[in-house]
């Protein structure tokens, strides 16, 4: 799991992976028809994201379906607006480190970097 410090970074990395493994299959610029995207609130309270782009709609990874056919293919593109993706993640899908690689729905409140990291959060909101 790669995790970016950026959402912009995150889909660069996306399309990167993307296209190398789509190299080489024809000739024709590979087409994304879903992108994933998902959020991250480590420990420490730093926000990381995930981006991955698929060819095919339907594909199920650790990252949720945020776009399909053309919306995707437009992202893949580059033509999108962070903040709009950004205001329109649902704060309930966001995923809080609990532990090293353990990733929940809720932050942890019972230690004192959840404490701080849920402070983080909702300061940032």
């Amino acid at each position: 799991m790669d995790l970016y410090d950026t959402l912009e970074e995150a889909i660069e990395a996306a399309r990167e992976a993307f296209i190398e493994s789509t190299d080489g299959e024809d000739n024709e610029p590979p087409a994304a028809q879903q992108f994933n995207l998902q959020k991250y609130v480590m420990l420490d309270g730093d926000i990381l994201w995930q981006a991955e782009f698929f060819a095919e709609e339907g594909a199920s990874t650790e990252c949720l379906p945020l776009r399909s056919g053309a919306a995707a293919q437009a992202i893949f593109a580059g033509d999108y607006d962070d903040i709009e993706i950004r205001e329109e993640w649902l704060d309930e899908n966001t995923l809080y480190e609990w532990d090293d690689d353990d990733f929940q729905l809720e932050p942890p409140l019972d230690t004192e970097e959840g404490e701080t990291a849920a402070d983080e959060w909702d300061d940032e909101r």
